[in-house]
């Protein structure tokens, strides 16, 4: 069918636009469709380690009730190496760390702690490796090293688990003023029915301190 004059200019504007624009507006799609590809590759690369990994944390919880743990810290060594980028590497982690501390074996639960502190994707994990590693080194009186495990940056939430640590550490050094400082920061970022409250006011009170007023 004949186009008349104005369809044909606007084939002509269109043709010329194409062959103006044409292979950018190619390559922009090529280069959209291939991050589209990666972005659902690694969404399933993702989801398979996850999977992978969650078998192996469940074998090491039922290594934790066995008490087991030499393959405790062989389980989180594996899910450390093969899938370091999930959740389950920092969870199993700590879960060897607390195995190796009531095995008494002190080393390597500063081991897996330092692990999640160094290499811990998730900022609430790090936390609580910070605090339970700082506890560690306290009753190893590497005070200056606790110390600096806590001068991190940390969610909110942590800051009076933190404090309270650094009181702790602070106490042991024979800082009583900043220790004192540190348990009432402790009180003021602690919630009211966090069960944690009353240690710490005990803590404060011992070394003649107050509750910080209302």
């Amino acid at each position: 069918m004949a186009y008349d004059l104005e369809e044909q200019e606007q084939l002509d504007s269109i043709k010329a636009w194409w062959a103006k624009y044409g292979n950018l507006v190619t390559w922009l799609v090529i280069v959209a469709l291939a991050a589209y590809a990666a972005w659902t590759c690694w969404n399933t690369y993702q989801s398979r380690q996850a999977g992978q990994a969650s078998v192996l944390y469940e074998e090491q919880q039922k290594s934790l009730a066995d008490k087991d743990n030499a393959k405790v810290q062989r389980t989180a060594a594996d899910i450390q190496d093969k899938f370091s980028g999930t959740a389950y590497a920092e969870m199993s982690a700590l879960v060897a760390a607390k195995s190796a501390f009531d095995a008494n074996d002190t080393d390597a639960a500063r081991k897996q702690l330092q692990w999640v502190v160094d290499h811990g994707r998730g900022p609430e994990y790090k936390a609580i490796a910070a605090v339970r590693l700082a506890g560690v080194m306290l009753d190893a009186k590497a005070y200056d090293d606790a110390l600096k495990v806590l001068s991190g940056d940390f969610p909110a939430q942590f800051a009076g688990a933190i404090a309270d640590r650094k009181g702790d550490v602070l106490l042991a050094q024979g800082k009583r003023d900043e220790a004192r400082a540190a348990y009432k920061l402790a009180l003021e970022k602690t919630e009211a029915k966090d069960p944690s409250r009353q240690l710490i006011q005990i803590k404060l009170d011992a070394i003649g301190g107050e509750a910080p007023k209302a």
